[in-house]
Parts: C-alpha cells; sequence; structure tokens
C-alpha cells in the first residue's frame, strides 16, 4: 500500500460518493481475517492502514508471561519489555507482524473489497436516486417479458411492470417505449429493485403535470383523481386565478393536451370537473357527464342522496355502476343515486338546483 493507493481511494471518493474512510475500514476488518487464517483463529489480531501514506501495519494483542507454552497469543516478559519498556507480567502488549507473503495478500483483499464497495456504492446511489423520485414518471424501452412482467432499463437500473400494475388490454412487447410512474424502490440482493406503474392515478397526475403549463405553472392544482385504468378516469381541478379556467387549461385548445392523455393511456376516457369546497356542488359536478337535479347532503355521516331526471339514471350511475363508483371515490362521500320517480314514490323533497324544470324533461331510459 502506498500514496497512489490512498489518491486512488480519495478519486473515488470524489466519482462514487464512497467515504474512502469507509474502504480503508473495510480493508483493515478483511485483512484482520486473513491473518487469523494465517495465524489461527485464536490469535487475536489489529490492523491499522495510515490514512496519509497507506502503509498497513499489524499487530498481535499477547499476553505477558513467565514461560510461554501459546507463541501466537503469549509472549515472554524480556521480548515484552523490549516493546514496552514498563511492560508487566499478566499485561497485554500489542507486538508487531510481519505475516508471510502480507503485501500480495494485502494487495488482494484491498482490490476485493474496493470492488465490492464500488458495487454496493453504485447500488446505493441508483437506490437513493429512484426513492427520491417515487410517484415520478420515468420513460424506458422494453428489453425482455417474462412470465408476464415487462423489464425496462433505465440506464444503470432495471424496472419492472408486473402484470398487476398493467394497463387491462394493452400490448407488451419488446423495445416498445413506454411511460409509467414509479410505485416503489426495493433493495434486492443483485440491487435496487424498481416497481413501476401503469395503473396508478399517480401516472395520470403526471401526465397532466407534464401536459399542462398552468399545472406546472402552480395557477391549476390537481385536488383528487379516481381512475380505473384503461377504461376511465374522473379528476377535479381547481383554479388559483380567477383568470384561468381550470377545466379549459386542461382540456386544452381543441381538446389536444387531454388528448394527449387519452392517446398515452390507450384510450381511457377521462372526465376532467371543477372541485368545489360545497359538498353538494362538488357530488353534482362528479356524476358528469349526467345532468343533476338536487344533492340532499348528510354531514354527519357523509352521505349524499342525488336526485336526477328519470332519463338520466343510466348515465349517472353508469356501465357497471362505474360513473357513480368513480364519483364517490373522487369526493370521498357515500352517494346515493335516485330518479325523479323515486324521489317522488319515497316522499324525498328536493329542489331544481343545478338544472331547470325544462332541462330535466327528456325520454325515460329503457
Amino acid at each position: 500500500m502506498n500514496k497512489e493507493f490512498v489518491l486512488a481511494l480519495k478519486q473515488l471518493e470524489k466519482e462514487k460518493g464512497i467515504d474512502a474512510s469507509v474502504i480503508m475500514e473495510a480493508i483493515e476488518a478483511a485483512l484482520i481475517s486473513a491473518c487469523k487464517k494465517n495465524y489461527g483463529s485464536l490469535m487475536n489480531v489489529s490492523v491499522k492502514m495510515d490514512p496519509e501514506t497507506g502503509d498497513i501495519n499489524v499487530f498481535s494483542e499477547k499476553e505477558v508471561v513467565e514461560d510461554v507454552h501459546l507463541p501466537n497469543t503469549e509472549i515472554s516478559l524480556e521480548d515484552a519489555q523490549a516493546l514496552k519498556l514498563d511492560a508487566q507480567l499478566g499485561d497485554v502488549v500489542n507486538v508487531p507482524e510481519y505475516p508471510k507473503n502480507f503485501g500480495r495478500i494485502a494487495a488482494q483483499t484491498a482490490k476485493q473489497v474496493v470492488v465490492q464497495r464500488i458495487r454496493e456504492a453504485e447500488r446505493g446511489v441508483i437506490y437513493n436516486e429512484f426513492t427520491s423520485k417515487e410517484s415520478e414518471i420515468i420513460s424506458g424501452v422494453i428489453d425482455r417479458i417474462e412470465q408476464g412482467s415487462c423489464y425496462i432499463k433505465l440506464n444503470k437500473a432495471e424496472a419492472v411492470l408486473t402484470p398487476q400494475e398493467q394497463i387491462p388490454g394493452e400490448e407488451y412487447y419488446v423495445n416498445k417505449r413506454i411511460k409509467a410512474c414509479i410505485l416503489e424502490v426495493k433493495k434486492a440482493q443483485k440491487g435496487p429493485q424498481i416497481i413501476i406503474s401503469r395503473t396508478n392515478a399517480k401516472l395520470l397526475v403526471r401526465l397532466f403535470e407534464l401536459e399542462v403549463p398552468e399545472i406546472k405553472d402552480g395557477y391549476v392544482v390537481i385536488k383528487s383523481v379516481a381512475r380505473e385504468a384503461g377504461m376511465r378516469s374522473k379528476i377535479a381541478v381547481q383554479s388559483l386565478n380567477d383568470d384561468i379556467d381550470a377545466v379549459g387549461s386542461c382540456v386544452g385548445p381543441n381538446g389536444t393536451r387531454v388528448k394527449s392523455i387519452v392517446d398515452e393511456l390507450c384510450g381511457e376516457k377521462i372526465d376532467i370537473i371543477n372541485w368545489d369546497e360545497s359538498p353538494d356542488i362538488y357530488i353534482a359536478e362528479a356524476l358528469s357527464p349526467s345532468l343533476v337535479i338536487d344533492v340532499l347532503i348528510d354531514e354527519e355521516n357523509k352521505k349524499a342522496v342525488v336526485i336526477v331526471p328519470d332519463h338520466q339514471l343510466s348515465l349517472a350511475i353508469g356501465k357497471e355502476g362505474q360513473n357513480a363508483r368513480l364519483a364517490a371515490k373522487l369526493t370521498n362521500w357515500k352517494i346515493d343515486i335516485k330518479d325523479q320517480s323515486q324521489a317522488d314514490e319515497q316522499g324525498i323533497e328536493y329542489n331544481y338546483i343545478f338544472c331547470d324544470e325544462d332541462d330535466c324533461k327528456g325520454e325515460v331510459d329503457a
């Protein structure tokens, strides 16, 4: 070991973010293990590396005895006093050791430790980098597909898109470029495992942030998202500037902004609504595109009875209950939808709040 080695460690510290002292401590520990193999495990060995010169000194702790029977752990009083003038019987002294082939052993050990530490450090850097990016969008090319999971190359890392995080019905194939959000980063033996998702609601949020400058600049905020990937989503937005239309900003000129997102998500339908602090208005908006007559709020139980025109009942509920389910998830309210006929039969009192009587007329759903 020499100064060149120390300089190399400092260069690694700078380039890879590996603390040189950590590598030195690891080398010392590895050399102690190597020495014990050479001398026997009973020998108490210590190794010290000079951080300035890179020189390595090996010491064994030996007890001062009158008659030496175990030379690996004992030293005579005469030899001990040659090392330490005031040594006495029963003392423990550090004895310099010069193991056979120690220079070769030290070099091999140092190389192995440095290589291992570089691997660990690089894995740590990758883990920290992607952990800090959880929920953010990444873009990559599918490198391979194994047992339904897609593996995507990301420079020095690899991400996995499991079947559970894939959009139903979407086709995946090698060399296809996809966008996904980072769902989770796990520590694994071979390095960080980056789990990504195409179905998570956060992906929808990030796509709108990319496409809508007003969101990126903070003039429009996304208040809530409800998503059933590949089928339909609802997103509630609020404008913080009276001169900016939140929904219009998200839709974009001629619908270009939302169309770009719909295309990215394989034709997934997206309802964009205005968020409102009044629950009745918010719930009425959330049931779009259905017309709503009135919303009766039960604040204590966070339940709402929604009255819709007879001919709008199917639209309000949606196919297999999807529209009502998404609206409930978006608003975080329990929603009970009734048409006018049901409300009248049950004696529920309501007013024409969100549409007038003429607007509510139409053909009754079959």
